[in-house]
């Protein structure tokens, strides 16, 4: 588990190079910040619970990421009527090759830390959906703000917060809830799972701080602080608690 606190650590500088950059070389830090998020994830998959947990990830997430987004992009649904630039890299069906792996880089933290939260698997499903879409009210609007995707019409967004539609979100959460119930065989919580705690609680704290601070989001770095805080901050309690 040494290699992936490495790992974790070079996530961490790569995200905090990100505010002090613009244009190409942001969008370059974005391609490796997915990059080293998927490896850790997969990784930590494969070296806590064994090559068919990883490879079962891979394919709910990567896969199953992958044919939402084409079929989104086609359709209008379930995201709104969306499209990629061509900022992040080479496309396949219009959809960015790493799009798919940001999946997988946070449905597996999703996942880790609701099995941590809640042994009941139907109540971890929805811990885990939850975690998942609510770190999209970071995501979206940082993305869409750098140019990578927009929607034409997005008609009602949240507050603060434009140029997203509300049903962005309500679809990001229902695709959420569904990959969460895939990964159900994957059972629940290891004693080797504290990197991916730790990933979810940077990606937590880093996105308030660098929305509120840096990118000069302080909208989006409310609303993220409060949903993705309604799994972040107990996950938090519950660890400070088992430690003390």
């Amino acid at each position: 588990m040494k290699a992936l606190w490495a790992v974790f650590a070079a996530l961490v500088l790569v995200e905090i190079a990100y505010p002090l950059v613009h244009g190409g070389t942001r969008a370059a830090l974005t391609v490796a910040t997915v990059g080293t998020g998927y490896l850790l994830s997969v990784g930590h998959a494969w070296l806590s619970r064994g090559p068919r947990a990883a490879g079962l990830l891979v394919a709910v997430t990567t896969g199953g990421g992958f044919a939402v987004e084409a079929f989104g992009r086609a359709t209008g649904f379930p995201f709104g009527d969306y499209d990629y630039t061509g900022s992040l890299g080479p496309r396949l069906l219009g959809v960015p090759l790493v799009i798919p792996l940001a999946w997988t880089w946070m449905a597996w933290p999703a996942w880790v830390a609701a099995a941590r939260l809640t042994g009941r698997p139907w109540l971890r499903v929805g811990v885990a959906g939850l975690g998942l879409a609510a770190w999209d009210l970071f995501l979206d609007p940082q993305m869409v703000a750098e140019g990578h995707w927009h929607w034409d019409e997005p008609g009602a967004s949240l507050p603060g917060v434009p140029g997203i539609p509300l049903t962005n979100y309500l679809g990001w959460l229902v695709v959420a809830l569904v990959l969460a119930a895939a990964l159900t065989p994957i059972g629940g919580a290891l004693s080797t799972d504290r990197p991916i705690y730790a990933l979810y609680l940077w990606t937590y704290g880093s996105s308030v701080l660098a929305h509120a601070v840096f990118l000069g989001m302080p909208a989006s770095a409310a609303w993220g602080a409060l949903g993705m805080g309604l799994v972040a901050i107990p996950l938090a309690v519950t660890l400070w608690r088992s430690r003390s």
